[in-house]
């Protein structure tokens, strides 16, 4: 099947970093997509994307300088995670999950997932992409995950923090949220959103960021040093709570899909510190996945 109309396929031949990861580097946020002659997309998706299959995942990992990869189940899978379980099981131990679940999974289900690896949930607010779960059965699959020890990965914007505030404080996991919970650059790090956002951060402490996507929030293009400036503010609060990822195979870029070699040059400006850098790369994100 043809990929939608305008969707921007990764890019095919990324420059190599010139940062180099530490040893034991995990690339904590990262899909794969089909193949969709084995793996065929979910019938209720709001794109089609091209093929990225495991193989082209792994070789990138090995590329840009990773030694692991937490691979998050994309929407356009929807619930069936067959594919995300086949990369989890080819890689070893050098990945974990996060699933995408309905309420009609079995408790031999989750059993399955989590023998495979997975560690935790999604739960998307970006309604753009999806049909925004109902809050009342999203109660019920955290319940359910709880005493697996997985958590949950929080897809929103931090402009709904008032909004969606309550209902996050009541999930009885720790949460994840993806990609910084979307800052809007054009505010500024002193904007109302961003400073609510780390006011959030300081009074929920098993919240977690991922201060990955510069790309999806730059005003003015790669390098994204726009960027850098709420990345930095987020890992230099929160050494502790802080992973980063490569978003790769970069689903939905309006413009361009990223050179995932800039991507990996950008963590020396977010993390300036060796210490930082071990702690977002390697101890922060294998205490959340591998331990």
């Amino acid at each position: 099947m043809a990929m939608s109309a305008g969707y921007i396929p990764f890019h095919p031949n990324p420059s190599k970093p010139k940062y180099k990861p530490p040893a034991g580097a995990v690339d904590a946020h990262c899909h794969v997509f089909g193949p969709e002659a084995v793996f065929p997309f979910a019938p209720k998706r709001k794109y089609t994307p091209c093929d990225a299959p495991k193989e082209t995942l792994f070789q990138r990992r090995d590329f840009l300088g990773f030694d692991k990869n937490v691979i998050v189940q994309a929407t356009c899978h929807d619930t069936d995670n067959r594919a995300l379980v086949d990369a989890l099981r080819s890689a070893g131990d050098k990945a974990r999950g996060v699933a995408f679940v309905g309420e009609d999974i079995t408790d031999a289900g989750l059993k399955e997932l989590d023998a495979a690896g997975v560690k935790g949930v999604r739960f998307n607010f970006i309604k753009r992409l999806v049909d925004s779960t109902p809050k009342d059965v999203m109660q019920r699959i955290a319940t359910r995950i709880a005493p697996l020890g997985w958590h949950i990965v929080v897809y929103f914007e931090h402009a709904d923090l008032d909004e969606m505030g309550p209902f996050l404080k009541s999930l009885p996991t720790p949460l994840v949220f993806d990609h910084m919970a979307c800052p809007n650059v054009k505010e500024g790090v002193d904007g109302k959103h961003f400073q609510n956002w780390l006011k959030a951060l300081d009074a929920n402490k098993t919240w977690i960021t991922k201060v990955t996507c510069p790309e999806r929030f730059t005003l003015v293009g790669p390098p994204y040093d726009d960027v850098v400036p709420f990345a930095r503010a987020i890992v230099e609060r929160f050494p502790d709570r802080v992973i980063w990822g490569t978003d790769w195979p970069h689903p939905n870029m309006p413009k361009e899909a990223p050179d995932d070699g800039l991507l990996v040059d950008m963590i020396p400006k977010i993390a300036t510190t060796a210490e930082q850098q071990h702690k977002l790369l390697v101890d922060n994100p294998m205490r959340i996945y591998w331990s």
